[in-house]
């Protein structure tokens, strides 16, 4: 398991990549994640893509934000980024992170070569950072040259350049490393970012309605706990950490459920990732309705109060361990009002995990971790024979665990009453 990312009731990990070498072994070593790393340059951990540039921006090229998200998904599988790149074809993603974050390490995985004379992998990466804002002043962070994996599961270190804490970060790439003809397509994997990021305040942006090509959305928030509705008025409900919200919604026709893992941009667009009836996540970006402008109206009036029935993501743990983080507070503080006050006569409370690691270590931290909500919640007055914790570990999916937002989403407490 993945202890040390304190998204959902079950946190991530290391997963087999800590059964691996530590950091510094080279430029392309096997897979090192340090113990208790979180990987920060993920969608799932608030890493919002906000701008593309560099001439693979270029309609030649057809680089746009959905690529920029494919670099902060989590997964370490490839994806064709640039089309018809020259050797000095540059491309930049820009990113809005949540808080004041400082990395100790980046790394570029799975640098493998498609077999294909017209594709390779790119060549230099460079990570810059700004305090300021996502157009600058940049500060080289961290750079290095790609060269071809022996095997999967390797990464390249890049050379850090500069310690210091950035709220957004500029990832440039240039070129490919295998060039066998003037024009070519290049691909890339992920970008990894591992270091300390200041605690996340709660944000409180999901409140409003959102209307563009492919999004139809209306949402109210009250605290951690949101509603509202997408598409057709089908309904959804979800929580926030930190800067992210994880929602779950059901079709109103075909009851066909939808996942969604969003961050809300400074200049008010929604933008995230969505998935409908187990296929992959895809982009997910409208802008905001002005007044008196098009909407999607719900049927429901307030977002429900964290209780029976819910699905909660964003009580969060210490590293590998069943203490309770202080930002999960204010969400024990209202699951357990909603209970004191529900006639139910018995509440399980689930733990979910994904699935890296150890099954049996994922089920049996998981049932920890539940007895910790428990705790929590009779130390708020909720009657101890009325709650048993439950440890099902990575036993009932919501998502595919191949991503970060699959993963995140996965990881979740689930409140059954009866």
């Amino acid at each position: 398991i993945r202890p040390g990312l304190t998204s959902g009731l079950v946190t991530v990990a290391c997963g087999l990549a800590c059964a691996g070498t530590a950091p510094g072994m080279g430029p392309a070593s096997l897979a090192a994640q340090s113990a208790g790393a979180v990987d920060l340059l993920t969608l799932a951990r608030g890493a919002v893509p906000v701008a593309v540039g560099g001439t693979g921006a270029e309609a030649t090229h057809r680089v746009g934000l959905e690529h920029a998200l494919l670099a902060v998904d989590g997964s370490r599988g490839g994806f064709s980024m640039v089309q018809r790149a020259t050797d000095d074809t540059d491309t930049e993603f820009v990113y809005a992170l949540p808080a004041p974050t400082v990395f100790e390490r980046l790394a570029v995985p799975d640098v493998l070569e498609t077999p294909s004379p017209s594709q390779t992998f790119v060549r230099s990466v460079e990570v810059h950072g700004s305090a300021e804002g996502p157009d600058g002043p940049w500060t080289l962070l961290a750079a290095g040259e790609l060269t071809t994996h022996d095997a999967r599961g390797m990464d390249t270190e890049l050379e850090l350049r500069a310690r210091v804490p950035v709220r957004w970060v500029k990832v440039r790439t240039v070129g490919g490393i295998q060039m066998l003809a003037d024009l070519m397509f290049t691909e890339f994997t992920e970008i990894i970012g591992e270091g300390s990021q200041e605690v996340l305040p709660l944000s409180a942006r999901f409140s409003g309605a959102w209307w563009d090509r492919g999004v139809r959305m209306t949402l109210r928030q009250d605290g951690p706990a949101v509603s509202g509705c997408y598409d057709d008025g089908s309904a959804l409900e979800g929580t926030v950490e930190g800067s992210i919200l994880r929602a779950v919604g059901e079709g109103r026709n075909d009851g066909v459920t939808s996942l969604f893992v969003l961050g809300v941009t400074d200049d008010g667009r929604i933008r995230g990732v969505r998935s409908s009836n187990g296929a992959p996540f895809r982009m997910y970006d409208g802008a905001p309705v002005e007044d008196g402008g098009r909407r999607v109206e719900c049927v429901d009036d307030d977002p429900p109060a964290p209780g029976c029935g819910s699905v909660l993501h964003g009580i969060a743990f210490d590293f590998d361990s069943a203490v309770l983080r202080e930002e999960s507070m204010p969400l024990l503080d209202r699951l357990a009002r909603s209970l004191s006050a529900d006639a139910a006569e018995r509440v399980v409370i689930e733990g979910h995990t994904s699935s890296e690691g150890d099954e049996d270590y994922n089920r049996a931290l998981s049932e920890r971790r539940a007895a910790a909500v428990v705790d929590a919640l009779v130390a708020r007055g909720v009657e101890a024979d009325r709650l048993v914790a439950a440890g099902v570990g990575e036993g009932r999916p919501l998502a595919s665990n191949d991503d970060e937002a699959g993963r995140a989403m996965n990881r979740r407490v689930e409140v059954r009453c009866g």
